[in-house]
């Protein structure tokens, strides 16, 4: 069973998508399970995104950093 969205944590998010990615890439699975699994992995994906998002918004408030003109953490 798997935790609803709103109550992972980044890291939770981020080593539930890296189990997906190691059962896709593992293969052996149906179609059904393969597309369920993308499809979870497409959600994990976008909750990293949107803590890390997050994150950097506090950052920057932290900073008092203009909009637009953020840390380049990339």
């Amino acid at each position: 069973m798997t935790t609803p969205p709103e109550d992972l944590s980044y890291e939770q998010a981020r080593e539930e998508l890296a189990d997906v990615v190691r059962r896709l890439e593992a293969g052996g699975l149906s179609l059904e399970e393969s597309l369920a699994l993308w499809e979870r992995g497409e959600q994990l994906a976008g909750i990293c995104q949107q803590r890390l998002d997050g994150a950097r918004q506090r950052l920057d408030s932290l900073l008092d950093v203009p909009d637009g003109a953020g840390l380049d953490l990339a």
